[in-house]
């Protein structure tokens, strides 16, 4: 029940990332214009690699290792004070860097520099604390407050293209504020420890390890960006970061499950609880496969013309990024279950390292000439290739381990489903205008027959939530 109550949290929250972007989003598209979301999105980029360095892999590392030791309340403790030491420490080589890199880049200056406060929120990001111990419900109350204000502040403040500055200072000091108000939550979970209990660099060896995955995640969750405003130019960077923020939405929902497993595979696996840890990823798996292959069929349906519906009619470039991008979904999904719900948890972070890498340097070599060529739809190409790259070999290194005949033994169904709720919901959007009522109803019949689909053909998850409901009755 915990696990299940920290992820009704969990994505509740999520739900609430999806609906506040969708009513800033048009906004913020049509008041800023291309050019300006494109600074936002190119700037945005560039900080993003030295935040990286700052969090030197600590978020994920931090949740794993808090769940390790949760039961101990001093080690727990002194894991959180040598962790948080070490963090300060990166943070302020970081910034240091990346105001040298200001000073000689000298280029967009204004807007890089007020996107140094995510370089410093950084180090008051303790999320992974509360992650660790499996305590949602706060990082869920904090980060809603903080999407309330951060939206407010983006109708009341930023009214023309001018503004830009104006919207990239209220997006970084959202996420500084938001990161400060975990402190308050401190007490009464970690206490004070003497200064000689504390050995911060021994975390330096396990963090590094987890540091260089995330190296590579973020070379091809930022690269595209950077070098399409490089090559080609920033408002195809903008365009870009629609298609890919639309996308990492719908994601959210997903990979929360990941988020939610994580701290309680590990807990299990530190138990050497070995069974149940593979049940609990095989039934992740299932969930994740059905869910993920139904919203990737779903948004590319939809796709052209929501872009110009939710963006504008500036934005008709999105909306084929969106469809093409719609792939991406699928590798993903069954990622975030193999790496984050399996290999990170029980230790097998080679695995794990191994993946992104050659993700990173797949998406690395194929930008170059997809980029040249075909612009925004190169990046996007090379954006779901590499993401294929990874899932495909985190399955063929862990299959000696994960019973994935059985895993995938209902792919065939989803897919058949998946395939069907595509095509009437095509059907329907060709023939509707869009607009919020021919959206809200074109979802919803694709979701009846995706469902109605599953009951038919008898799928798994289907019995699976039947007896779900059967036992809470």
């Amino acid at each position: 029940m915990k696990v299940l109550r920290n992820y009704i949290y969990n994505v509740s929250y999520q739900i609430l990332a999806i609906i506040l972007p969708i009513i800033t989003y048009p906004y913020v598209s049509r008041t800023l214009l291309p050019q300006g979301v494109g600074i936002y999105s190119y700037t945005y980029s560039i900080v993003q690699y030295f935040v990286l360095f700052a969090g030197l892999g600590i978020p994920l590392y931090g949740n794993r290792q808090i769940a390790y030791v949760r039961d101990s309340n001093n080690k727990l403790s002194v894991n959180f004070w040598e962790i948080l030491i070490l963090e300060f420490n990166t943070v302020i080589i970081s910034l240091f860097s990346y105001l040298l890199f200001i000073f000689y880049y000298q280029f967009d200056e204004k807007y890089l520099l007020i996107q140094s406060l995510y370089i410093i929120a950084v180090f008051f990001d303790i999320s992974w604390l509360f992650m660790g111990i499996e305590d949602f419900k706060k990082i869920v109350i904090r980060n809603t407050l903080v999407k309330f204000v951060t939206v407010a502040a983006i109708f009341i403040f930023v009214r023309s293209s001018q503004d830009t500055g104006i919207y990239v200072l209220i997006m970084a000091l959202g996420t500084f504020l938001g990161n400060i108000t975990f402190w308050p939550y401190l007490h009464g979970v970690v206490n004070r420890v003497s200064l000689k209990e504390l050995h911060p660099f021994r975390h330096i060896k396990p963090t590094i390890a987890l540091f260089i995955p995330q190296i590579a995640i973020q070379v091809y969750a930022q690269l595209n960006k950077t070098m399409l405003g490089a090559m080609k130019s920033q408002v195809d960077s903008g365009f870009y970061n629609y298609s890919d923020s639309l996308i990492k939405m719908i994601l959210t929902i997903i990979t929360s499950i990941g988020t939610v497993m994580l701290p309680h595979i590990a807990n299990a696996y530190s138990n050497k609880e070995t069974t149940r840890v593979i049940q609990m990823v095989k039934e992740s798996f299932n969930i994740v496969l059905c869910v993920s292959l139904a919203m990737s069929f779903g948004i590319a349906a939809i796709a052209q013309k929501f872009a110009v519906f939710f963006y504008g009619k500036q934005y008709i470039a999105v909306g084929q990024a969106i469809l093409l991008e719609s792939v991406v979904i699928i590798p993903i999904s069954l990622a975030s279950v193999i790496g984050n719900q399996y290999l990170v948890p029980t230790n097998r972070v080679s695995i794990y390292t191994t993946s992104v890498v050659l993700g990173a340097i797949t998406n690395i070599v194929i930008n170059f000439p997809l980029i040249y060529f075909k612009g925004l739809y190169g990046a996007i190409i090379s954006t779901v290739i590499s993401e294929f790259v990874v899932t495909t070999y985190q399955i063929y290194k862990s299959s000696n381990k994960l019973p994935y005949k059985k895993m995938f033994k209902d792919v065939k169904k989803y897919l058949f489903a998946s395939v069907a709720m595509f095509i009437v919901v095509r059907i329907l959007n060709f023939i509707f205008v869009m607009n919020i009522f021919s959206l809200l109803f074109e979802i919803s019949i694709g979701i009846f027959v995706y469902i109605a689909l599953l009951y038919l053909t008898n799928a798994t998850i289907i019995s699976w939530i039947s007896k779900f409901i059967f036992k809470r009755n």
